[in-house]
């Protein structure tokens, strides 16, 4: 293939990349011969011009590295070097009914995940303490440390993380932590 151009057709290449508008520091600028030089300090927005659409950007933190959403809730439990298994737990959900749901059906409540209010996470913790047992829950983890245990956990659903209950269970040696969901209203959660 044969890319040979003639001078007008450089110059009209030239006159396209080049916006006719140009102010007359940057016509002095251009080298010899009309070619129009592009670097990347060509590419964007003129320096000092503000776009029309934009908004003031809150102030940062200069010293931070990672904005809150770079990072995903719970990572910084996330340690592959850590020794410790994890344990054997379960998630259940509930959901408050009363005789109106149950023989009357007069609500649009059935047995599903959806219509349920609560996550309840049974934890099985052999030869653990409850003192020894660390519990951290975000709206989107729940985190678990004791000194045998570790256990980082994506839940399926965000929770209200300021409101929830734990009780262990001596006997089973399990801890029970229940967690009220925060769920869009919708045709079956409208209460």
């Amino acid at each position: 293939m044969d890319f040979t151009f003639s001078v007008s057709q450089l110059q009209a290449l030239s006159n396209l990349l080049s916006p006719a508008d140009q102010e007359e520091e940057e016509l002095e600028e251009q080298p010899a011969g009309g070619a129009f030089a592009l670097n990347p300090g060509k590419i964007g927005p003129p320096k000092g011009s503000n776009p029309p659409d934009s908004s003031p950007e809150e102030p940062t933190d200069t010293k931070q590295i990672w904005a809150k959403d770079d990072v995903p809730e719970g990572s910084e439990f996330e340690d592959i070097w850590d020794p410790r298994p994890q344990p054997e737990y379960e998630i259940l959900f509930k959901q408050q009914v009363g005789t109106e749901d149950v023989f009357l059906g007069m609500s649009r409540k059935d047995g599903s995940t959806a219509c349920c209010e609560d996550m309840v996470i049974k934890i099985k913790l052999p030869d653990c303490k409850p003192a020894d047992v660390i519990l951290d829950i975000k709206e989107h983890f729940l985190a678990l440390r004791s000194p045998n245990y570790k256990l980082g956990l994506h839940l399926p659903h965000p929770v209200d993380s300021k409101n929830g209950k734990a009780r262990f269970i001596t006997d089973t040696h399990t801890l029970e932590v229940t967690l009220t969901m925060k769920r869009e209203f919708d045709f079956i959660n409208f209460a």
